[in-house]
């Protein structure tokens, strides 16, 4: 589905990335992992089309999207979230879905179909349809899926998640999991994940590859990686047991 051949960013002389090469396979979940300055983000930031990259190609689905500006990429089909959630504050939750599906969406979409797409992806992630809710009644759980709301409502093929479970409790990382399944289960959204809850993505992804330094030095099923020396002495610190 989607194929990043040699991606490399420079930010002056600092290379974010360096001839970074991997596939994601239509149907998985794929862990993109690594410690913090990897270069997982701007990975994400080159293939949304948030960052022009310095050098190499980004194909989805065999088209060549690498220089594309965000609206164009969401409108091919790939969506992401981010780390921390912006909202917009000043509307209600149902309002912050509304305009992802209305300006997301690759066909014209009329206010009354984006308010409707709205209510069944909420009812999806397990919040209110109320179009009087407020962001504000909100926890760092409800955040996290809200955020996930407005991407799965611009109707994606390729949902690339940042770091969906930073700030949850046990109970809400497990619910944030599960939910990724679902989407993957329900809506046939292939999925790129980045995160640091090693125990939870080994759990859930079908591969992972691992950044270090702008350079991938793994890739493989979680369990080959997981017992891999170069990706516990730059990244796990310790072998994590898979049950």
């Amino acid at each position: 589905m989607l194929t990043v051949e040699g991606l490399t960013k420079r930010f002056g002389g600092f290379i974010a990335l360096g001839g970074v090469s991997f596939e994601v396979r239509e149907g998985e979940i794929l862990g993109l992992i690594g410690p913090n300055g990897s270069g997982k983000t701007t990975a994400f930031n080159c293939i949304s089309g948030a960052l022009t990259p310095t050098a190499g190609t980004i194909t989805f689905r065999g088209e060549d999207i690498t220089r594309l500006t965000p609206d164009a990429v969401c409108h091919r089909g790939i969506a992401r979230t981010f780390q921390i959630p912006r909202p917009f504050r000043k509307l209600p939750i149902l309002e912050n879905v509304a305009v992802a599906a209305h300006y997301g969406a690759a066909r014209p979409t009329t206010e009354a179909e984006a308010r409707q797409h709205a209510r069944e992806v909420l009812t999806l992630v397990g919040l209110p349809t109320d179009p009087h809710a407020s962001p504000a009644l909100l926890g760092a759980g409800g955040l996290k899926k809200l955020e996930l709301a407005r991407a799965l409502a611009t109707h994606p093929r390729l949902l690339l998640a940042d770091e969906s479970l930073g700030g949850l409790d046990l109970a809400e990382m497990a619910s944030a999991a599960d939910m990724l399944r679902r989407v993957r289960g329900e809506l046939g959204v292939t999925i790129v994940w980045v995160e640091h809850i090693m125990a939870t993505l080994m759990r859930v992804v079908d591969r992972v590859v691992v950044l270090d330094h702008g350079e991938k030095i793994a890739e493989g099923k979680p369990l080959e990686v997981a017992e891999d020396p170069k990706v516990v002495e730059a990244y796990l610190g310790e072998k994590i047991v898979l049950a």
